[in-house]
């Protein structure tokens, strides 16, 4: 006489609820710590001259100009060349300040012309203290 208990073959069930909150928790962990970097660099070279390099002022308004005449106002592309664009950029990029320091850097390759409409709209800004960025000249 058989006194123990027939076992029986179950299926075993293996629960994947933790595991599944498990990785949407460090799904969000890694999203929530990753710093994005924009790629979106603007490329200028700089024409040579020499010089003494300049203090920056608290409040400062970089105008970027590439090699095709597109202008980048403190790193933001500016969506058309007209000066009537160009002065709205430079006036939300300045703020309220009444003087800030602006900052032309063009590209060696810069047609004339887009330098002298970034001038121009720094002019009918009353923004007077323009500066031109240029790097030094290599020493042989």
């Amino acid at each position: 006489m058989n006194l123990r208990p027939h076992r029986r073959e179950e299926d075993l069930e293996i629960n994947l609820t933790p595991l599944i909150d498990v990785v949407f928790l460090l799904l969000i962990f890694f999203m929530v710590s990753t710093t994005f970097t924009r790629e979106s660099e603007v490329t200028v070279d700089l024409p040579e001259a020499s010089g003494e390099a300049l203090e920056l002022k608290p409040q400062v308004v970089e105008i970027s100009i590439d090699a095709q005449g597109h202008y980048f106002v403190n790193r933001q592309s500016v969506i058309n060349t007209q000066l009537d664009t160009l002065k709205r950029a430079i006036k939300k990029a300045a703020g309220g300040a009444s003087e800030p320091q602006l900052i032309i850097s063009a590209d060696r390759k810069t047609p004339h012309e887009f330098v002298i409409r970034a001038m121009d709209a720094a002019r009918q800004l009353n923004f007077t203290h323009l500066t031109f960025a240029t790097r030094r000249p290599d020493k042989e």
